[in-house]
């Protein structure tokens, strides 16, 4: 991997939020990139900073919050210095998001070929006939049946899995370099989840793009991602290759992710769960953000920011005291 580089990388970012209890930093020194053709999956609990690292990625992040340190390239050029009109030029063509939850993502007052439509015309010089052939494409591209039809129709005129798919038709209309996917399964059922998650890695193999996931889903997570990110309290915890990570987790807090989901051919009464919950903002320790649920946590974790250790050429961990353990989770 040395050799090439990265469609995107990210460098110290830190996004804070200035709220009337004080500033909050919500995503606090991360670092990652992705190549062309890989995927990058980005797992933790709720409020861990995943979809705000996002939206910065993206330079969507609304008042009260601002981006408040580090770099973003996409392609070598840091996007966080240029003009905003260059970054409209570049969300939705060269880089373009799923959102979570697509109700709230389409427009209820437009057509669906409207939305797609309007995509493919703000980023290239093509004809409204031309645009509309390209969107009845797209829509027949991504599994949705009578496409002609479809084009017509209003977002409540589908059901869920429809329009996660019209939103990936949408996001992938320009043919973009990276997509960014916050979340795009979770309302949907396991069958319509499963239809999605291959639709998204046959569009990346048939674009080469780089893909950033983004779920809380450990399953969904073996199943799509070359590399794991596991982030708590707007911080990189650990690091790694997703075999590796799941056959050899460093950190307690990735440890406990993958022992609180069920295992294939397991019977357990109870899953084991994680003590405790994640603090307020203004309450994290001052030293590593899991100290206060850890069960291996010791004074200096309380204090200190945890160094990162190497464990193998791709894997790093963030903590004082790594598992050291080997083939725990297979």
């Amino acid at each position: 991997m040395e050799n090439r580089v990265p469609t995107l990388k990210v460098q110290n970012l830190e996004t804070t939020f200035f709220l009337k209890s004080g500033p909050f930093r919500a995503v606090k020194g991360l670092s990652y990139e992705i190549y062309p053709g890989e995927t990058l999956g980005i797992v933790g609990e709720s409020g861990c900073g995943k979809s705000v690292t996002s939206l910065a990625v993206m330079r969507l992040i609304e008042n009260p919050g601002k981006i408040t340190g580090g770099q973003v390239f996409f392609n070598n050029e840091d996007i966080l210095k240029i003009s905003e009109s260059k970054m409209e030029d570049l969300r939705g063509s060269k880089i373009a998001m799923i959102f979570q939850e697509p109700m709230t993502a389409l427009n209820p007052v437009l057509t669906i070929g409207q939305q797609i439509d309007e995509q493919i015309l703000r980023h290239e010089n093509i004809t409204a006939e031309q645009a509309k052939n390209r969107s009845i494409e797209m829509l027949s591209l991504v599994g949705i049946p009578s496409p002609e039809e479809r084009y017509t129709n209003y977002p409540h005129q589908l059901s869920g899995g429809m329009r996660q798919r019209a939103m990936i038709a949408m996001a992938l209309s320009c043919h973009p370099q990276v997509l960014i996917a916050d979340e795009p399964t979770t309302a949907l059922d396991v069958t319509i989840q499963a239809q999605i998650l291959e639709l998204i890695q046959t569009l990346q193999k048939k674009f080469n793009m780089a893909v950033q996931f983004i779920t809380h889903d450990l399953g969904v997570i073996s199943e799509i991602s070359d590399r794991v990110l596991v982030m708590y309290g707007g911080q990189v915890c650990e690091s790694a290759p997703t075999q590796e990570l799941f056959a050899n987790p460093q950190h307690p807090y990735t440890s406990a992710l993958m022992n609180s989901r069920p295992h294939l051919g397991q019977r357990t009464r109870r899953l084991q769960t994680i003590e405790g919950t994640v603090p307020a903002p203004h309450e994290f320790p001052k030293g590593c953000p899991f100290a206060n649920r850890c069960p291996s946590a010791t004074e200096i974790c309380w204090n200190e920011p945890p160094p990162v250790t190497q464990i193998s050429p791709e894997h790093v961990v963030a903590c004082f005291h790594p598992l050291k353990q080997t083939g725990a989770h297979p």
